[in-house]
């Protein structure tokens, strides 16, 4: 069995004298979608901030089985780690099509970028009709299909979202996680930080809890989703 695409063992972040993650180890094999659940404040981000070279850290980041501690975000970039981050990072005052542009900035095949910005347009035609528009005068719901958009052309091998449903009404939260549902079958290895977790387990294989640091429940996701103890600290269902 090959070892897991990303390793991270004993991983500790730490603000001054906060402990924002405490001793954190989690494995995700390539081409599988995992997602981090948990409240506000558990560390969901922390952690994956650490993963793209935002945080410093303590413990290990292995990736494809090589340590990638202590490199810059623009070279794990360059190795296929791809955030997303909370708040959706678009260049407020780049066009839409200049956002897309920047996603691939990395690629040289200028041709296939073109038709898959043209693909892009063609799904969410907003965009298309909006593409020489400043992106910061989209809606919020079309700046996270634009930062996904973006994500997407740079095509990654590890794709990590941070809370893109947050702030976003109900259709435009559909919309995205049709384009989440839509990677299962794209070979992108996913990482997936979401407040609702009942959607953050309907479309992941597997699923760890955060709380506090740490990771008092993981397993498979469908196994988390049917768990009372899940259902009624995490779903905020009461189990029948």
């Amino acid at each position: 069995m090959s070892e897991p695409l990303l390793q991270i063992k004993n991983l500790n972040v730490r603000y001054g004298g906060i402990q924002a993650v405490r001793e954190l180890s989690l494995d995700l094999n390539e081409g599988e979608h995992g997602t981090l659940i948990g409240a506000n404040g558990a560390g969901k981000s922390s952690t994956v901030r650490a993963i793209a070279g935002l945080e410093a850290f303590d413990g290990d980041i292995l990736w494809d089985g090589t340590s990638i501690k202590g490199l810059r975000p623009e070279a794990l970039l360059k190795q296929g780690i791809v955030l997303v981050p909370e708040g959706r990072g678009i260049f407020g005052r780049l066009t839409v099509l200049e956002n897309l542009q920047m996603g691939a900035w990395l690629r040289r095949d200028t041709r296939q970028v073109k038709h898959e910005i043209a693909k892009l347009f063609s799904r969410f035609p907003r965009l298309g009709e909006r593409q020489h528009q400043l992106a910061g005068l989209l809606s919020g719901g079309e700046q996270q299909l634009l930062a996904l958009s973006r994500a997407l052309l740079s095509r990654p091998r590890l794709l990590i979202l941070d809370e893109p449903s947050m702030g976003l009404a109900p259709i435009m939260v559909e919309n995205i996680f049709q384009v989440i549902r839509s990677l299962s079958d794209s070979g992108i290895t996913l990482l997936l930080i979401e407040q609702n977790a009942r959607l953050a387990l309907e479309v992941t294989d597997q699923a760890w809890v955060m709380d506090s640091g740490t990771l008092p429940y993981q397993g498979r996701s469908a196994e988390l989703l049917q768990n009372d103890r899940i259902q009624q600290i995490y779903l905020g269902e009461i189990p029948v």
